[in-house]
C-alpha cells in the first residue's frame, strides 16, 4: 500500500506494506467477510469528504476499493499507491474516470497546494513516521482544503481487555505507537488518538470532525446479527462514540 522508510531520508529498500504481485482485492476483501467493515468506511467518507472538489487525491488506496465514493463528486481524482499492481487494477475497473499515480508515501509526487481534498484510508498501520506522512499530506493541500483520514486506533475495548488480562503486553492507554509484529513479519502500528491528534496539530491541520467506524468489528457479532443489522446500529454509533474513540478504526475530518 505505501513506501515505508527507516530513516528521515526516502530510499526504497524498507517496506512495511509492498502489495505489488499481491490481489489484495481478491483476497483480502471478496474471499473474507469483509461486506460490514467495506459499508462502514463507505457511511463514514459518506458523511465526511466534502460534496463538490476540483481536484481530488485517494492516498495509498490500493485498487480504488472506495473510487466510487469520490468520482462523482471531484473534477479531477486520482489514485495514489506504492503498488503498481493495485492502481493496474484500478485501471481496469475505472478506466478514464480514474487516474492513478505510483510513489512513496514520505515523498508525494505532487505539488504544494495542489488539492482541495484528499482521503487515507487502511493506511496508516502501515506507516512507522506518521508526523512525516502528516507533513506531506497538509503540504499538498491547498488552504481551507480538507483531509479524511482514516487511524488505526491502538486503544479499544478488546486491546484494553487484554491488556488488563495480561493476554497482552500492549498498553492501550500510553500515548506511544505500539508496533504489532505479532501479525506479520513486518508488523502493524496502531496510534492512541491524543498521539496522532498531535501529530495532526502539528502539521497544522485543524480537527473538525471525528468519527468512531467499525464499532462491530468481530466475526462472533457478524454471526449473530449479521451485516445489515450491525451497519444499522453503526448508523448510529459512528458519531455516538466518537468522543470515546471506541472503534477500530477512527476517521478524522481535518482542515488546512
Amino acid at each position: 500500500m505505501a513506501q515505508e522508510t527507516a530513516k528521515s531520508t526516502s530510499t526504497a529498500k524498507d517496506v512495511v506494506a509492498d502489495y505489488n504481485g499481491y490481489d489484495y482485492k481478491k483476497i483480502f476483501w471478496e474471499d473474507a467477510d469483509r461486506k460490514y467493515e467495506d459499508m462502514a468506511d463507505r457511511m463514514a467518507i459518506r458523511k465526511l469528504l466534502p460534496q463538490q472538489m476540483d481536484k481530488f487525491v485517494d492516498i495509498a488506496g490500493g485498487y480504488g476499493r472506495l473510487a466510487d465514493e469520490y468520482i462523482s463528486r471531484a473534477q479531477t481524482a486520482i489514485l495514489f499507491d506504492y503498488s503498481k499492481t493495485e492502481l493496474a487494477q484500478a485501471k481496469e475497473i475505472y478506466g478514464d474516470k480514474l487516474k492513478t499515480k505510483a510513489g512513496d508515501i514520505y515523498d508525494l509526487p505532487f505539488q504544494d497546494n495542489e488539492f482541495d481534498a484528499l482521503m487515507m484510508v487502511r493506511a496508516t498501520h502501515h506507516f512507522k513516521e506518521m508526523q512525516k506522512v502528516s507533513d506531506e499530506l497538509h503540504r499538498i493541500l491547498k488552504p481551507g482544503g480538507v483531509a479524511v483520514i482514516e487511524v488505526a486506533n491502538k486503544k479499544t475495548l478488546p486491546k484494553i481487555c487484554r491488556y488488563c488480562f495480561r493476554k497482552s503486553d500492549i498498553n492501550p492507554f500510553s500515548r506511544e505507537p505500539a508496533h504489532l509484529k505479532d501479525l506479520n513479519s513486518d508488523g502493524f502500528y496502531n496510534y492512541h488518538p491524543k498521539y496522532i491528534e498531535e501529530i495532526f496539530r502539528k502539521s497544522g491541520f485543524k480537527i473538525e470532525k471525528v468519527l468512531s467506524v467499525s464499532n462491530f468489528r468481530s466475526a462472533k457479532l457478524k454471526k449473530v446479527f449479521g451485516t445489515k443489522n450491525l451497519i444499522k446500529m453503526e448508523k448510529t454509533a459512528q458519531g455516538l462514540l466518537a468522543p470515546i474513540r471506541f472503534a477500530p478504526s477512527i476517521y478524522y475530518k481535518l482542515k488546512k
